[in-house]
């Protein structure tokens, strides 16, 4: 998989049995839309539903003993 093709541009790339890879340019907001900081310019966004770290991935998932079947 290559990178974002512009600056204007994120790519959000899901892993199996792991969290959406949010890269590029993005903003994040909360459930009233206020603006997140996230503090890096790629984030991993909780899938499992788990993480302390609500809406980002704190790596809780790993502990999970669902895993994804090929």
């Amino acid at each position: 998989m290559g990178e974002p093709k512009s600056r204007d541009c994120a790519v959000i790339q899901a892993y199996a049995d792991g969290p959406l890879l949010v890269r590029g340019d993005f903003e994040l907001r909360d459930e009233a839309g206020e603006l997140i900081d996230p503090g890096r310019a790629t984030i991993a966004l909780c899938r499992c539903g788990r993480s302390a770290l609500k809406p980002l991935c704190d790596g809780t998932h790993a502990l999970t003993k669902k895993r994804h079947q090929e």
